[in-house]
C-alpha cells in the first residue's frame, strides 16, 4: 500500500538523492569518503579511459552499485545529456530534506535564506557557501524556477554543498506561508526597502528571501513576505549581486 511507513521511508530516501554528472564531479565525489553514494550510473557507449577505469575501481572499492545504461537512459537520469560525459552519481544527502519537515530538523531559533527565481548556478553555489560559512541554518531551494543543482554550483561551492541543510520543494510561496503561520518573519531583500536590515526588529525565526538577478522577488512570494528589508547603500550604488547579498546576510548577529 502506498500510504505504509515503509513506502514513505523509501519515497524519502529517494528524495533526498541528488544526482551529480560529469566525469570529474564524479570521481570528486568517490574521492569523498563523507558522502553516502547510493549507485553509479554508466553509459555503455563509454570508452575505457583513465578517468572512467578510475571511476569504476573506487565505485568497487567502496562496494558502490554501478549501473550500464545507453544513452538515452543515461541522460533521463542525468537530467543533461550535453554534460554528463556518460557518468552520473547519486549522493544520498542527510542534509536534502523536503521543506516540510523544516521545523522538525531546526532547533526553536533559526535563520533562513529562500531562493527565489535565481538562475545563475554560479551564485548560487556562492550563496550556498557564503551560507555554510555563516550564521545560516539552512536554504531553502525550490525546484520550479532556479537554478538546478550542478557540476557549475558544486564547483562554485567549493565543495560545501553538503555541509549545510537544503530544504527542497517544488514552489516556494506554500512553504513561506506555512512557516509564516508558525509566526516565522519572512522577510524580501529589496533595495527600495525603507527599513534597513540592520534595523530590523530580530525574531527568533527569520526567513530571508533572495530575488532574481534583475527582477527581485516574485509577486506571488512577496505578498507572503512580513517585511521588505534594504541594505543600505553608499555613493549612488543601488544594488549588490545576490551571492554578495547572501554573504551580508549569512554574518549577521
Amino acid at each position: 500500500m502506498t500510504d505504509s511507513p515503509q513506502y514513505h521511508k523509501k519515497k524519502e530516501f529517494y528524495d533526498s538523492l541528488i544526482t551529480l554528472y560529469g566525469r570529474h564531479v564524479v570521481l570528486e565525489a568517490l574521492y569523498d569518503k563523507s558522502l553516502s553514494i547510493h549507485k553509479l550510473h554508466l553509459a555503455k557507449s563509454n570508452q575505457f579511459d583513465n578517468t572512467i577505469r578510475d571511476i569504476e575501481s573506487l565505485a568497487k572499492s567502496r562496494e558502490i552499485p554501478i549501473a550500464r545504461h545507453d544513452k538515452k537512459t543515461l541522460s533521463r537520469i542525468s537530467k543533461n545529456a550535453r554534460q554528463d560525459q556518460g557518468v552520473a552519481l547519486d549522493v544520498a544527502s542527510l542534509n536534502y530534506i523536503n521543506a516540510n519537515q523544516i521545523e522538525q530538523h531546526l532547533e526553536q531559533d533559526y535563520r533562513l535564506l529562500a531562493i527565489d527565481g535565481i538562475h545563475n548556478p554560479q551564485n548560487l553555489g556562492l550563496l550556498i557557501r557564503s551560507a555554510a560559512a555563516g550564521n545560516i541554518d539552512g536554504l531553502i531551494l525550490p525546484k520550479d524556477n532556479t537554478a538546478k543543482i550542478s557540476p557549475l554550483v558544486i564547483k562554485a561551492s567549493a565543495g560545501t554543498l553538503f555541509k549545510i541543510k537544503i530544504f527542497y520543494c517544488q514552489t516556494l510561496a506554500p512553504v513561506l506561508s506555512t512557516l509564516r503561520k508558525s509566526d516565522a518573519k519572512i522577510y524580501r531583500l529589496s533595495s527600495h526597502a525603507k527599513t534597513d536590515i540592520l534595523s530590523r526588529v530580530k525574531a527568533k525565526q527569520e526567513v530571508f528571501v533572495l530575488g532574481n538577478e534583475s527582477d527581485g522577488v516574485s509577486e506571488g512570494v512577496e505578498k507572503i513576505c512580513t517585511e521588505s528589508l534594504s541594505i543600505q547603500m553608499n555613493r549612488g550604488i543601488e544594488s549588490l549581486n545576490v551571492a554578495v547579498t547572501a554573504a551580508l546576510i549569512a554574518f549577521l548577529y
